[in-house]
């Protein structure tokens, strides 16, 4: 296939890297020292499963010059998105998929509103991974997967395209669920809640989960996401809190979600695609979420500041 990776960040680092050493055509978006990276010395991957080098990829920052191609891997921030689907453009054509592999639950709707609902697909990446370096990505844990399909469900000769081609990855598979929707929506039970605890206490995984009071706010959270979901027609399984709790026991101690990093680094976060999303979502669907509404006014006000729209 030919694939565009749209934003060479970790996530899309890493499954572009993979495609690639499986034999796809992979063209990389990218800018800045990751583009000049890429050009010159190509991509490298530190992987529990295996160290590799691609010493020579293709690397633009100019989609037009690509043209259509068979899909596109976004890979970008949550608040680049509106600007990201209108520069992917070039390379969208009437057969093209578009995978989002970002967090959150408003991705699909951004994209389709820039480039209609036919060509994006619903989608989450499993993986723990992070940039080292421009065009240095380290996989540091879990069995990385790709989770995606119709949004409104249903088999496709599409997705099932898009699945074989990872047949031969080292290290990426992908899984086509029953309901994508659901899929989304657990991710999100998982990431929003850990991710708001997180840069609320700036603690790790170990300590938030194991101090009484901020596991307590953790699954309160869950407990909102999860009614939110529900008020909006997602099915979710049965026991999905406490299935989600298990997952969080098995992270590394140490472990810090991405969101908390950029917090405490003063950069600008994906609080207004988590959290925010929350508060947004449970106004508009009827919904109680105190916990996020006091979450997301706690943290707001540093957010701006990161974003420059705020001075102290």
């Amino acid at each position: 296939m030919r694939i565009a990776v749209f934003g060479t960040g970790a996530v899309g680092g890493y499954f572009g890297a993979r495609l690639a050493q499986a034999g796809h055509s992979v063209v990389f978006i990218a800018r800045g020292r990751t583009l000049e990276t890429l050009r010159k010395d190509g991509l490298r991957v530190e992987s529990i499963a295996g160290d590799f080098q691609l010493a020579a990829v293709e690397a633009t920052d100019a989609p037009a010059s690509v043209g259509p191609v068979d899909a596109v891997l976004l890979g970008v921030k949550t608040w680049q998105v509106p600007e990201a689907a209108a520069a992917m453009r070039p390379l969208v054509g009437p057969n093209t998929l578009v995978l989002p592999l970002l967090n959150g639950v408003e991705c699909r709707d951004q994209l389709a509103a820039v480039l209609g609902p036919g060509p994006i697909l619903g989608g989450i990446c499993k993986v723990f991974v992070f940039q080292v370096a421009p065009g240095v990505f380290k996989h540091a844990g879990i069995d990385p997967s790709i989770v995606f399909g119709e949004w409104d469900g249903g088999p496709s000769e599409r997705v099932s395209r898009l699945a074989a081609a990872f047949d031969g990855c080292v290290a990426a598979k992908a899984v086509v669920p029953p309901n994508v929707q659901t899929a989304v929506w657990e991710k999100f039970l998982f990431i929003d809640p850990l991710s708001t605890t997180s840069s609320l206490s700036r603690a790790p995984v170990g300590v938030l989960r194991g101090v009484p009071e901020t596991r307590a706010l953790l699954v309160g959270l869950m407990r909102e996401v999860l009614a939110l979901a529900l008020a909006r027609g997602v099915t979710m399984r049965d026991g999905i809190i406490e299935k989600t709790l298990e997952h969080i026991e098995a992270i590394t101690p140490e472990a810090t979600p991405s969101m908390q990093r950029d917090v405490m680094d003063g950069k600008p976060s994906e609080l207004d695609a988590q959290t925010g999303a929350v508060v947004r979502l449970g106004q508009e669907a009827g919904i109680a979420v105190p916990l996020h509404v006091a979450a997301y006014g706690a943290l707001l006000p540093n957010e701006q500041r990161a974003r420059g729209t705020l001075r102290f």
